[in-house]
């Protein structure tokens, strides 16, 4: 059974920072492909930033661009997200996903993290 589940989210100041992880089991995890989305209240759900699956090629959403960082251990068969420099407009749910780097779509969804960012 694939697992993703995320954590390191919570509430911080604009300005601030914060790590969110995303832990895979259940799934060759150097095989995939990890993005990182998000979900704001009434908002659509967002790309936010991916990694391919050695960890050579990343992009990023131009609203976190500079300020976010996407990693990964496949080692550990975790991702993780640096976020830097928080701002309100940040706050939302945050979710990692996991695709087949040949695959259009992702296969494999966590339940997400909350991400607060107070003014």
């Amino acid at each position: 059974q694939v697992q993703l589940v995320e954590s390191g989210g919570g509430l911080v100041q604009a300005g601030g920072s914060l790590r969110l992880s995303c832990a895979a089991s259940g799934l060759a995890f150097s095989g995939f492909t990890i993005g990182w989305f998000r979900q704001a209240p009434g908002k659509e759900r967002e790309f936010v930033a991916t990694i391919n699956r050695r960890g050579s090629n990343t992009s990023y959403a131009d609203s976190v661009k500079g300020r976010f960082t996407i990693s990964r251990d496949n080692a550990k068969n975790q991702v993780y997200l640096q976020m830097n420099s928080l701002k309100p407009e940040d706050t939302a749910v945050y979710s990692c996903a996991a695709r087949l780097d040949y695959v259009l779509n992702y296969s494999y969804w966590g339940q997400g993290t909350q991400v607060t960012v107070s003014s």
